[in-house]
C-alpha cells in the first residue's frame, strides 16, 4: 500500500502536539517585564519540546522519503512513535509547572528515550520491508547517532536524581545531534 496516508496522519498529529505544547504557556498576571521571569521554566520547556518535536517532524519526514510503500508492521511502529510523541505535551507541562524538578525531568526523559527507541522501530520496519540494501540502511548505516541520543537519554535519566540542569543539558545535546535533518538521508537521495 502506498504512504500518502501514513505521511497524511503523522503530520495531522504532530501538528496538534505542537498546538497543544504551546496552549500551556500561561500570559503573566502583571504587565511589567519582570512577570515574564516566572514563564522562564515554561518557556525553555516549550522550546525543548518543539525543537523534539520539531526534529521528529523533519526525521520523519526524510525517512518516508525513501519509502516506496507501507505494511501493517510500518503502520503499527509509526503509531507506536506518535504515542510517544502524544506525551511530550503532558510532560513539558509538568516540568515547566514544577521548574525541572526531578520527577517530572525523569518522565520529560524517559518518553524522549521511549520516543527514540519507537522511532528506531519504525526505521527498522521500513529497512525490513525495503531490504538491507534499500536507501534508509545505506542512509542510517549502524546509526550511531540514534543509538547515542538513546544513551544521552538514559543518562538525563540518570543525573535527573542529581542535577537536574545535567540532564536539560543532555536533552540540549541530542537537539544539537539532530537539529539539521539527517543529511545521512539526503546525500543517499541526491545520489
Amino acid at each position: 500500500m502506498g504512504k500518502s496516508r501514513l505521511e497524511a496522519f503523522s503530520d495531522g498529529v504532530i501538528a496538534v502536539i505542537i498546538t497543544i505544547i504551546v496552549l500551556e504557556l500561561k500570559i503573566p498576571h502583571d504587565a511589567d517585564l519582570g512577570s515574564l521571569r516566572e514563564l522562564a521554566a515554561p518557556f525553555l520547556s516549550y522550546v525543548l519540546s518543539f525543537v523534539f518535536i520539531a526534529i521528529y517532524w523533519n526525521n520523519h519526514h526524510h525517512m518516508l522519503h525513501t519509502v516506496e510503500r507501507v505494511n501493517g508492521a510500518i503502520l503499527w511502529a509509526n503509531m507506536h512513535l506518535l504515542f510517544w510523541l502524544s506525551l511530550v505535551p503532558f510532560a513539558t507541562a509538568w516540568m515547566a509547572e514544577h521548574a525541572f524538578a526531578t520527577w517530572p525531568t525523569v518522565l520529560y526523559a524517559v518518553i524522549l528515550v521511549m520516543a527514540a527507541i519507537a522511532y528506531s522501530v519504525l526505521q527498522n520496519a521500513v529497512i525490513r520491508l525495503h531490504g538491507k540494501q534499500s536507501l534508509l540502511a545505506a542512509a542510517v548505516g549502524a546509526d550511531i547517532k540514534g543509538k547515542a541520543s538513546i544513551a544521552f537519554y538514559l543518562a538525563a535519566i540518570a543525573f535527573a536524581f542529581v542535577r537536574t540542569w545535567v540532564s536539560v543539558l543532555f536533552f540540549v545535546v541530542v537537539a544539537c545531534l539532530w537539529l539539521v535533518p539527517d543529511r545521512r538521508i539526503e546525500r543517499v537521495i541526491d545520489r
